[in-house]
C-alpha cells in the first residue's frame, strides 16, 4: 500500500468515527471539565484579589489612621517652611556672605532655574512627574517586590512629590507607616498645588552635599553658586547633569571635602560617573540629542569646580559675628514684644531671656532674612589692611600668667588693637577694627566685647563737662594742682598723683585738661559727685557698665571703673559733644528684611539731650587744645589732613595697661585702643614711640585711610561754631575772678570763653600789697626779724583771707601754687605768714649764713660770689681805713656787687639771712697803697663777735613763729635747694582703681 492510499484510508476511518458522534461526546465532556476548572480558579483568583486588596487597603488604613487630614493652609506652611540662610550686607546693599548655619540654603524661583537643569532633575528623579497624581503605582509595586525578595538591585519608588513630603512634613524614618503616610500626603498635595509649585519647592529644599568652603548646602541656587560660582539659570548641560545627580547621595558625590577644598582625583570620580548616568538617562528620554550627549560626556567638569573659598566667617569674622549678635538681639526683643514682654522684662529674668534668645537664634538661621548693615565696605577693608601692616604696636609680652578666663598658663601675648568709627549726626557705625586678627584661640572683638578702664578719656565725660553744665567751673576757672588727699567712702585716704609725679600749681581748667593732670580732675569731680553724675550724665551718653554706686569713687573721674567701658561706648559718648550736647546711640544694622523685601525692622535714632550746646562747645574748644598743644599734639604731624577741626582726648589706665584716644570733628568720631588680652604694662624702653603716641599713630593711619576713601565725610571743611551764649571774659589767673588793679600790675590777667550764664561777676581779691624780700631770687613777705634795709616796698602778696577761703592754708608748701606757666610773674607774689600753718615760708635753721667768696675789685666796683646759703636776703659791706683798723658798715645791697665812693681802704662783705643772722666776713681786699709802719704798741685782737640779730632783743618774742616761717620758706625754695623732691615723691601710691596717666 502506498502512502497516498494510507492517507485516504485513515481519513475515511475518521469520518466514519465522527459520524458515530463518539468524538463529539468525549470532547464536550473534556471541555466542560477544563472550563469549569479554569472558571473555578478565576473565581478563586478574583475573590483572592479582592481579599488581598481589601487586606492591603485595611493595612494601609491602619498605617495612616493617626495622620490628620491636613488643610491647604497647613500644607502650604509646611511645604514652604524650609530653612533659609540669612544674608549679610555692607552699606549700599553690598552682599558679602551669610550668617553661620548648619545648612546653607538660598531660595530661588522656578523661572530663575535653567530649563536644562529642570529636565535633568525630572529625567533622573521622576520621569512621569507631569503625568502622575503624586505616586506611580508600578514603581511602588516594583519597590515592594524588591523589598520582599530582598533584591540587590533596588530602585526608588518615590516621586518628587513624595520626596518633598518626606523632607518637609515627615521624616527619613524607614518604615511602611512613614511610606504609607508619604503616599497619602503626596496625593493630597497634588490636589492643592500645581506641578510648578511642587517642583519649585523641591528644587529649593533638596540637599546637595557640601560647598567649596565645606559647609552643607541645599537648594539648586545654593548648589550652583557654591560648586560652580554661577546662578542656577546659568548652568550648562554637564553642570546641570552633575547637580541633578547629587541628591541621590550628596556627601558621596559632592566634589568637596568636609573641611573645604576639592577632593582627590579618586574622590571626584563617583560624582563624575553619576553625572554620566544622568546624561545617559536624559538621552534615553530624548531630552538631549546624541550630539549634545557626546559633547557632555567629554566635558571637563572638574575645571568648573570653584576652588576652596573663604566663608564670610573666614574673610570677615569680626563683622559676621557682630552682625549676627546684633540681629539676634533685635529679633529677640521683637519676638518678646509681640508676646507682651519688654526689654527690661527679659533683662530682669534670665529664664525668660534664655527662652527668647533661643527663639531668636532659630528664627535668624531659618527665615532667610536680609541683614543690611551700616558698615562701609571700602573703609572697613582699609581698616583691616592698616591693622595688618601697622608696625608700631609694641613688643609681644613674654612671661608667665594664668589666663583668668580659661585657667591656663599664658607665656606670650601680642599687643591687641581696636577702633570704632561713628557718624555723629546719625550714629551710623561706618567701620570698626575688632582686633589684629581673628584666630581660634582669640576670637574677642576688642571694639565691642571687651570692657577696659578708659583712663583720662573719662575726665571730660564725667568731671569737666558735668561741672560746667552746673556752673561749678568754666574753661578759665583756676584749679590748684597741689598735693591733695580725699577721704574715700570706705574711710581710706585717696591721694592721686599725676603721670609725671609732680605738682603744677594754679592753672585753668583748660590747661589742666590739655595736659591731662589728674589731681584737678578729681578736685572738680568732688564738687559734683554727690549729685550722682553717673546717672545724670554718663548713662545718658550710652555708657552702661558703670553703676550708680561707683559715683562715690573719686578715682572714677580718672577712668577707674570696676568693670571698664567698651571701646564702642567710650567712643560713642564723645559723639555727644560733637552733636552739641545730644547723644545719638551708635547702631550697626540699618534694617532687616525678608526675602520678599518686607521690612521687619528699621533703625530709628532717638537723640537724648545730655548737655547744653554751650557746655558742649566749651568742652570741644578745650579738647581742641589737647590735639593742638596737649597730650595728643603728636597727632597732627601724622595726619594727611591736619587742618581739619579736630578735638579729642587721650587716656591711659593704671600701670599703663591700656591706652586710648577718642577724636572727633563735625562729621565723625573715632576711638582707638591698644592693650594686651590679659592686661599688662605697655611701656617699652626700646620702642621708637612711647605707648600713647603708638596709639595716636594707629589712629592717624586709620583716619588717613578712611579719608582717602571718603574725604567729604572724614575731612570736612566746616568747623565747630560757637552757639549763642558763648562770650569771652578777662579774669585774674589766680582766682578766676574779674581782674583787679593789682592783678593787672602782676601781669596775671588771662582771658577765656564762658557760658554767659556763668561769667564771673566779682573782682579778684587774691592779691594785696605787702613788703617783701628776695630769698634765693623769690619774693617772700618780710618777717618780723627780717632786716629792714633789705625789704622792698609796695610788693604784691597773696591775701591770707583768700588763701584760707580756698583751703590753700592747709598746704605744707604754698609755693606749690606757683605754676610753671608765667612762673616769673607768679614768683613776684609773696607768700604771707599764716598763723595756723604748720610751717612758714622760710625755715630758720638757727645758723648764720655762709660767707660770700671771691671778693674782688674792678675800678671802684666790688663784686663777690653769692653765699651758698639759700635764706640770704642781702649783703652788708664793711670798710676799714687801713689794715688793722676797725671795720665800719658803709652800705648794703641785695646784689652781688657794690659801687664804692672812695677806693682806698680795706673792705669785707657779710651775708645776711631772712632772720637777721650775719655771716662771717669774706676775705679782706685792700684797695690803694699803705706804707708799712710799726705801731707804737701792739693792737689788741678782739674775739669775733657772736652773731646777733640787729635792732631787736637777743631772745625772740616767739620762737614758734620763727620756726614756722623757716619751715615754710624751706619748702618754698624747693625748686632750687632740692627740697621739692619731697613734693614730687611725697605720694608714692599709684593711682587707685585705674587712675589715668594722661
Amino acid at each position: 500500500m502506498d502512502f497516498k492510499q494510507f492517507i485516504q484510508n485513515s481519513v475515511k476511518k475518521i469520518r466514519d468515527i465522527w459520524k458515530t458522534n463518539k468524538i463529539q461526546r468525549a470532547s464536550r465532556i473534556t471541555y466542560d471539565v477544563v472550563w469549569n476548572v479554569i472558571l473555578f480558579f478565576i473565581v478563586i483568583g478574583i475573590i483572592g484579589a479582592f481579599f488581598g486588596v481589601g487586606v492591603g487597603f485595611g493595612y494601609f488604613a491602619s498605617l495612616v489612621k493617626d495622620e490628620p487630614i491636613r488643610p491647604y493652609e497647613s500644607m502650604e506652611k509646611d511645604i514652604y517652611n524650609y530653612e533659609e540662610t540669612s544674608k549679610l550686607y555692607f552699606a549700599g546693599d553690598i552682599y558679602f556672605g551669610d550668617i553661620q548655619s548648619d545648612l546653607h540654603r538660598e531660595e530661588t524661583k522656578l523661572e530663575d532655574i535653567s530649563e536644562t537643569l529642570i529636565d535633568a532633575v525630572i529625567a533622573t528623579e521622576d520621569e512621569y512627574f507631569f503625568e502622575h497624581n503624586g505616586i506611580v503605582p508600578k514603581a511602588i509595586v516594583r519597590a515592594l517586590v524588591q523589598e520582599f525578595t530582598n533584591s540587590d538591585m533596588k530602585s526608588g519608588g518615590s516621586t518628587l512629590t513624595q520626596q518633598l513630603i518626606k523632607n518637609q512634613i515627615l521624616t527619613n524614618e524607614v518604615s511602611f507607616e512613614r511610606k504609607a503616610k508619604e503616599m497619602l500626603l503626596a496625593m493630597r498635595l497634588e490636589q492643592f498645588f500645581s506641578k510648578e509649585q511642587i517642583l519649585e519647592a523641591y528644587l529649593n529644599i533638596i540637599p546637595y552635599g557640601r560647598g567649596a568652603n565645606g559647609r552643607n548646602i541645599a537648594g539648586v541656587q545654593t548648589a550652583a553658586r557654591e560648586i560652580f560660582g554661577i546662578d542656577a539659570d546659568e548652568v550648562n548641560l554637564p553642570q546641570a547633569a552633575f547637580l541633578a545627580g547629587l541628591p541621590q547621595s550628596p556627601s558621596y558625590y559632592t566634589p568637596y571635602k568636609s573641611g573645604g577644598g576639592l577632593k582627590s582625583k579618586e574622590g571626584l570620580e563617583p560624582g563624575i560617573t553619576r553625572m554620566k548616568v544622568v546624561l545617559s538617562r536624559m538621552f534615553e528620554l530624548e531630552y538631549i540629542s546624541e550630539s549634545d550627549y557626546q559633547k557632555a560626556l567629554n566635558y571637563d567638569i572638574v575645571a568648573d569646580f570653584i576652588p576652596e573659598s573663604e566663608s564670610p566667617i573666614d574673610k570677615y569674622p569680626y563683622l559676621t559675628y557682630e552682625l549676627e549678635k546684633r540681629a539676634r538681639d533685635i529679633i529677640m526683643y521683637m519676638l518678646a514684644e509681640k508676646d507682651g514682654y519688654s526689654k527690661e522684662d527679659l533683662q530682669a529674668d534670665d529664664k525668660l531671656f534664655g527662652q527668647y534668645y533661643i527663639l531668636a537664634e532659630r528664627d535668624l538661621r531659618r527665615n532667610g532674612y536680609n541683614i543690611h548693615s551700616t558698615i562701609d565696605k571700602e573703609v572697613y577693608d582699609a581698616f583691616q589692611e592698616v591693622a595688618k601692616n601697622y608696625e608700631q604696636y609694641g613688643p609681644d609680652w613674654k612671661g608667665s600668667i594664668i589666663d583668668p578666663a580659661t585657667g591656663e598658663e599664658v607665656t606670650q601675648m601680642r599687643v591687641e588693637a581696636a577702633a570704632f568709627l561713628v557718624e555723629n549726626q546719625t550714629g551710623r557705625v561706618i567701620s570698626f577694627l575688632g582686633g589684629r586678627g581673628h584666630t581660634p584661640d582669640n576670637q574677642i572683638n576688642y571694639a565691642t566685647d571687651t570692657n577696659r578702664p578708659n583712663g583720662s578719656t573719662m575726665k571730660p565725660l564725667l568731671a569737666y563737662a558735668p561741672a560746667m553744665e552746673k556752673g561749678v567751673v568754666q574753661p578759665g576757672t583756676p584749679i590748684a594742682d597741689v598735693k591733695r588727699t580725699w577721704r574715700a567712702g570706705d574711710g581710706s585716704n585717696y591721694a592721686p598723683i599725676n603721670f609725671d609725679n609732680r605738682y603744677h600749681g594754679i592753672m585753668s581748667v583748660r590747661d589742666h585738661l590739655t595736659v591731662s593732670y589728674n589731681i584737678p580732675a578729681v578736685d572738680v569731680y568732688t564738687r559734683i559727685m554727690n549729685d550722682n553724675p553717673v546717672d545724670q550724665y554718663l548713662k545718658k551718653m550710652g555708657i552702661t557698665t558703670v553703676s550708680d554706686a561707683e559715683s562715690g569713687n573719686h578715682s572714677l573721674a580718672l577712668g577707674g571703673t570696676h568693670t571698664g567701658i567698651s571701646i564702642e561706648e567710650n567712643t560713642n559718648a564723645f559723639v555727644t559733644f560733637a552733636n552739641g550736647g545730644q547723644f545719638v546711640d551708635a547702631y550697626m544694622i540699618e534694617k532687616i528684611t525678608t526675602q520678599d523685601g518686607e521690612v521687619i525692622y528699621e533703625h530709628k535714632s532717638e537723640p537724648v539731650n545730655v548737655f547744653s550746646p554751650q557746655t558742649s562747645y566749651l568742652t570741644t574748644d578745650m579738647l581742641r587744645d589737647v590735639v593742638t598743644s596737649g597730650t595728643a599734639a603728636f597727632l597732627r604731624s601724622q595726619l594727611t589732613h591736619p587742618n581739619v577741626d579736630w578735638a579729642g582726648k587721650t587716656g591711659t589706665s593704671q600701670y599703663t595697661q591700656d591706652v586710648h584716644f577718642v577724636g572727633y570733628n563735625p562729621n565723625v568720631t573715632m576711638g582707638t585702643w591698644l592693650g594686651y588680652r590679659i592686661p599688662q604694662s605697655l611701656k617699652c624702653s626700646s620702642c621708637a614711640l612711647y605707648e600713647g603716641n603708638r596709639n595716636l599713630k594707629l589712629w592717624a593711619e586709620l583716619m588717613n585711610a578712611a579719608t582717602e576713601i571718603r574725604p567729604d565725610l572724614m575731612a570736612p571743611q566746616e568747623r565747630f561754631n560757637a552757639p549763642e551764649g558763648i562770650v569771652t571774659r578777662s579774669i585774674c589767673a589766680t582766682s578766676g575772678m574779674l581782674p583787679s588793679e593789682l592783678c593787672q600790675q602782676a601781669g596775671l590777667v588771662s582771658s577765656d570763653i564762658y557760658n554767659i550764664n556763668f561769667v564771673p561777676t566779682e573782682v579778684d581779691d587774691s592779691l594785696i600789697r605787702g613788703a617783701y624780700v628776695l630769698v634765693d631770687g623769690k619774693a617772700v613777705l618780710a618777717g618780723p626779724n627780717t632786716p629792714k634795709e633789705f625789704v622792698q616796698d609796695d610788693g604784691l602778696s597773696f591775701n591770707p583771707e583768700w588763701l584760707i577761703r580756698n583751703n590753700y592754708d592747709k598746704l605744707e608748701d604754698l609755693t606749690q601754687l606757683y605754676p610753671s606757666h608765667r612762673r616769673e610773674a607768679w614768683e613776684k607774689i609773696t607768700i604771707p605768714h599764716i598763723s595756723d600753718q604748720s610751717t612758714s615760708q622760710v625755715t630758720d635753721d638757727g645758723k648764720a649764713p655762709e660767707a660770700p667768696t671771691s671778693l674782688k675789685n674792678s675800678g671802684n666796683n666790688l663784686s663777690w660770689n653769692a653765699s651758698a646759703s639759700k635764706d640770704v636776703v642781702g649783703y652788708r659791706i664793711y670798710r676799714a681805713n687801713e689794715p688793722g683798723a676797725a671795720f665800719k658798715l658803709i652800705g648794703n645791697t641785695i646784689e652781688n656787687s657794690f659801687t664804692l665812693s672812695a677806693n682806698k681802704g680795706v673792705y669785707q662783705v657779710k651775708a645776711v639771712d631772712y632772720f637777721g643772722l650775719e655771716s662771717n666776713a669774706s676775705k679782706e681786699i685792700i684797695i690803694g697803697d699803705f706804707k708799712e709802719e710799726k705801731p707804737d704798741k701792739p693792737v689788741d685782737k678782739k674775739e669775733p663777735e657772736k652773731p646777733n640779730r640787729p635792732n631787736e632783743p637777743e631772745e625772740p618774742d616767739s620762737g614758734e613763729d620763727d620756726t614756722d616761717s623757716g619751715d615754710n620758706n624751706n619748702n618754698g625754695n624747693g625748686n632750687n635747694n632740692g627740697n621739692n623732691g619731697g613734693n614730687n615723691g611725697g605720694n608714692g601710691n599709684n593711682n587707685d582703681n585705674g587712675s589715668s596717666n594722661n
